[in-house]
């Protein structure tokens, strides 16, 4: 009876255990194979001659300038919106777990964006940061500006080529329309740890005589611990393979001051038919995602043994 068992459970797993093998790791296998050749062009791919180059491709794309900016890109973009996502995530959990009247409409309103794709936050947002031609006819925002009598406020918005050092301030735009879709995501991670939080342990902080701040900060956060490192890690690795938002929403922009990696490598691999380099970025982001989430993983498993 067991073996039956145990023959009808692989049975039913093999399928999905052989998708997975064909379309995860066989295309990774394929991928890395791939960026170690000399396929950039699609004669060379048609004809099938595979040449082992070795690292040739990934110097080559260290050495690009444009690569190089996607990187300073995908840097900056990482840590403001982290940091802009968990902040807002936490005080908007903070407002609704008070339970102040009309917190539960609030509480849809947070998590409303949840349910839009990157495509539609992004489409959306590239209207409301339209700058338009300033300061004649100014369009989305700069249009408020100017109604408003803030003239000074109007910028170019995403097609700024202006820097401070080698951030972008076009990045500016995209960093508030992903912390706008994903606020509302971190908002319901932290809620649901604050709302497991036993209450004993806050009324006997406060009978101690402790204000709201430090049971904030000494007591609820730590045990939100757990929460925050998860919500690094799922943002994270979200914000090093972003796509969708910012191709949909400014694409490379001017100079490319927006550019990140996933639109190098769709121009590369789709376009320019360089297969090799496309494949070469690929591998270069799913190196930088898995430098993320193994650590999470080891710790995790680690927690679990305990």
């Amino acid at each position: 009876m067991r073996k039956k068992n145990l023959i009808i459970g692989i049975s039913i797993i093999l399928p999905s255990i052989i998708a997975i093998a064909v379309f995860v790791y066989g295309f990774i296998s394929w991928t890395v194979r791939t960026s170690f050749s000399n396929w950039n062009s699609f004669s060379a791919l048609l004809r099938g001659t595979y040449k082992f180059v070795g690292l040739r491709n990934y110097i080559r794309l260290f050495q690009d300038s444009r690569f190089q900016i996607d990187l300073w890109n995908t840097l900056f973009f990482t840590v403001f919106f982290l940091l802009g996502t968990i902040t807002l995530g936490v005080v908007m959990a903070i407002l609704v777990d008070k339970g102040l009247k009309g917190s539960r409409i609030f509480q849809n309103l947070f998590l409303f964006p949840m349910a839009i794709s990157f495509v539609v936050t992004g489409t959306v947002w590239s209207w409301i940061f339209a700058p338009g031609n300033i300061p004649s006819n100014p369009q989305g925002i700069n249009l408020l500006f100017q109604k408003l009598g803030l003239e000074k406020l109007m910028w170019g918005w995403y097609t700024s080529t202006y820097s401070i050092g080698k951030f972008n301030v076009a990045l500016i735009p995209v960093i508030i329309a992903a912390i706008w879709q994903l606020s509302g995501y971190t908002m319901a991670m932290y809620l649901a740890g604050l709302r497991g939080i036993p209450n004993d342990i806050i009324e006997a902080a406060k009978v101690d005589g402790a204000s709201e701040w430090k049971i904030f900060w000494k007591i609820k956060m730590p045990l939100l611990t757990p929460i925050t490192l998860s919500a690094l890690i799922i943002l994270g690795h979200i914000s090093l393979k972003i796509f969708d938002l910012v191709f949909s929403m400014t694409g490379s922009g001017p100079n490319f001051v927006t550019d990140v990696p996933a639109i190098y490598m769709f121009e590369l691999t789709f376009r320019s038919n360089r297969y090799a380099m496309g494949s070469a970025i690929a591998i270069v982001m799913l190196l930088f995602v898995t430098v993320v989430i193994i650590p999470y993983l080891i710790t995790s498993l680690r927690g679990e043994r305990r």
